[in-house]
């Protein structure tokens, strides 16, 4: 990844409205995860940020707004900082959805269950920020996006295989990490 921009920052959405009747990319931000992402606009990085990249689906979206809103900044929109590409199961049960996702980590080169294979999804994800990294070359992006794509590019980034060992804390989302520290890890963003 040739990121030339100041200082990257990647956050994942906190807490969402699950409701099996509405696509997944459509789920909003729950009032506890609006009321995570207030919390964390206490960061003492977060005045750094000199703009804000999103991935297009609500629960980002709702993320970034708030962000944005705070910082008197505009959200730009990057389809290619998604989530990985789960339509063809669409909702799963909570635990059919850790099986899966579970299947879809330690066999990157495969589909599983229709979803794009790891090695794709990390691909596409490490170049959406390389190309955030490069618009941004004399800023301080915060890039707005997803717990299972941050933990490919977080792989990517540490040189380590693909593993679920790498996912987000189960807190919900709303975690960070930046591109500047030498051995990147999540820090829960709610929390100073």
């Amino acid at each position: 990844m040739r990121q030339r921009s100041k200082g990257l920052y990647f956050l994942t959405h906190a807490d969402v409205v699950i409701d099996p009747a509405i696509p997944i990319t459509d789920w909003g931000l729950s009032e506890r995860g609006r009321e995570r992402v207030r919390a964390g606009l206490v960061q003492p990085w977060l005045p750094s940020v000199t703009a804000i990249w999103s991935s297009a689906e609500r629960k980002a979206l709702d993320t970034a707004e708030i962000l944005a809103s705070h910082l008197g900044l505009d959200v730009q929109i990057k389809a290619d900082l998604g989530e990985n590409d789960r339509s063809s199961t669409g909702y799963l049960p909570r635990a059919e959805f850790e099986r899966t996702a579970d299947a879809f980590f330690a066999s990157p080169e495969r589909s599983v269950r229709g979803w794009a294979p790891a090695r794709v999804e990390q691909g596409r994800i490490v170049a959406a920020c390389d190309a955030v990294g490069n618009t941004e070359q004399n800023g301080t992006p915060l890039i707005v996006s997803h717990g299972a794509v941050g933990a490919l590019l977080l792989a990517h980034l540490l040189g380590l295989p693909i593993s679920r060992e790498l996912d987000q804390p189960r807190n919900e989302g709303g975690n960070w990490f930046s591109f500047r520290d030498t051995a990147p890890c999540w820090k829960a963003f709610d929390i100073e």
